[in-house]
């Protein structure tokens, strides 16, 4: 994959998140219209507080999904529609981990063996029924590309640092492996 598109599946996502918060925001500002209206000139600015109510009904939708009918509606939803999507589980899965809320075995760092014993950062994505790993090789500096490999188990090694850490080390073209290198679970 060349550097401009690697550059790209950086770019796309967030260039895409922009836009559909720009246009989250053009659209509650003209629904909210007539309630700017009555506000003192000084507080008639469209964009401030259809972002205000964005971020008010962001917090109560974040609240009520940490409510017990809010988490069963949720899983509800995802396995219904979202768990559909190409790709949705994966990328949950991957967010979950940089957020440190997740303890699904997805997506742990480890260290894999080559032919040649150098070690080399990958996150395992999941262990197959006759114990190899599949695991996904990270591209340097850009974490969220790279290509799938499945390794014998001895040649995979579990190292106990957080998933931010790891995408650190591969982001800052290795600064750090010393510490994914110490945390290496030998097998």
């Amino acid at each position: 994959m060349t550097s401009i598109g690697i550059g790209l599946l950086v770019i796309a996502p967030v260039y895409l998140s922009i836009l559909l918060l720009l246009k989250a925001l053009h659209s509650l500002g003209q629904l909210l219209h007539p309630v700017i209206e009555i506000l003192p000139v000084y507080l008639q600015s469209k964009t401030a507080f259809a972002l205000a109510v964005l971020l008010i009904i962001t917090f109560i939708i974040g609240t009520a999904l940490r409510t017990g009918l809010g988490m069963r509606a949720r899983y509800k939803l995802e396995s219904a529609l979202f768990e559909r999507i190409p790709g949705y589980a994966m990328f949950r899965g991957f967010t979950q981990r940089l957020a440190g809320e997740s303890d699904e075995e997805t997506w742990k760092p480890a260290l894999v063996e080559t032919d040649d014993s150098a070690l080399m950062p990958v996150f395992i994505i999941e262990e197959l029924t006759d114990g190899r790993y599949t695991v996904f090789v990270p591209s340097v500096p850009t974490p969220l590309a790279g290509a799938v490999f499945v390794y014998e188990r001895h040649r995979v090694h579990e190292v106990d640092v957080p998933f931010a850490h790891a995408l650190r080390v591969i982001s800052r073209w290795g600064e750090g492996a010393q510490d994914m290198v110490a945390a290496m679970k030998k097998k």
